[in-house]
């Protein structure tokens, strides 16, 4: 019986030698990773890291919004023309462009018509007739101004004598002396308001020196 058993002992423990790998084989050979399981455990890690960067950032400032600076407008509420736009002035005031004329050209020239002949150095007056149109009563301070192009001639504007109101006609004129050369001399004119804003339109004074 002790025979038999320990012929079964030596027998099991053959067999569970056969089935062992060798050592040198496991030594030589090395652990076989799984290439799979490695590649998904690095994308789960970058993926983890971008999103924690992505939650851990917070901007604190934002983009300015630029707005371009407008200026307002208002509407001539006296002839129901386009809203006139608003300029600022050297004080930094700002100062709305109600102030507008017009002229009918058949009675524009109260006296001196275009190619009238003077004398070397002679004086005279031109006159305009001329209707505001603006939503603003022209009174002290309101001028007319040379124009800045054209020939220049010696001038003097004559003051208002009266507030011309929105849709009034008035009278302007200007005192001049003809150069003393020989030609033709185009004078260019044009109102101002107190603020020392010129309207947009220019009148002219033509003559002839002989």
């Amino acid at each position: 019986m002790k025979q038999k058993s320990i012929n079964t002992i030596i027998f099991i423990a053959m067999l569970v030698a056969a089935c062992a790998p060798s050592p040198a084989a496991s030594e030589e050979q090395g652990p076989t990773p799984d290439v799979a399981a490695v590649r998904t455990s690095a994308a789960s890690t970058v993926v983890s890291e971008f999103t924690l960067t992505a939650a851990a950032f917070t901007p604190t400032t934002s983009l300015p919004t630029e707005t371009p600076a407008t200026q307002a407008a208002i509407t001539n509420t006296a002839t129901g023309a386009p809203p006139l736009a608003q300029v600022t002035t050297g004080a930094g005031t700002t100062v709305a462009l109600c102030d507008s004329l017009s002229i009918d050209p058949t009675t524009v020239d109260v006296n001196i018509p275009d190619g009238t002949t003077m004398t070397p150095g002679q004086d005279f007056i031109k006159t305009w007739r001329v209707k505001n149109n603006g939503s603003c009563a022209w009174g002290a301070g309101y001028e007319l101004i040379y124009a800045g192009y054209a020939d220049q001639m010696a001038g003097q504007f004559q003051p208002l004598d009266e507030v011309v109101q929105p849709g009034q006609e008035t009278e302007l004129s200007v005192q001049f002396q003809a150069p003393d050369a020989a030609g033709e001399y185009v004078s260019a004119w044009q109102m101002s308001n107190p603020a020392g804003q010129p309207f947009e339109e220019i009148i002219f004074v033509k003559i002839v020196v002989q």
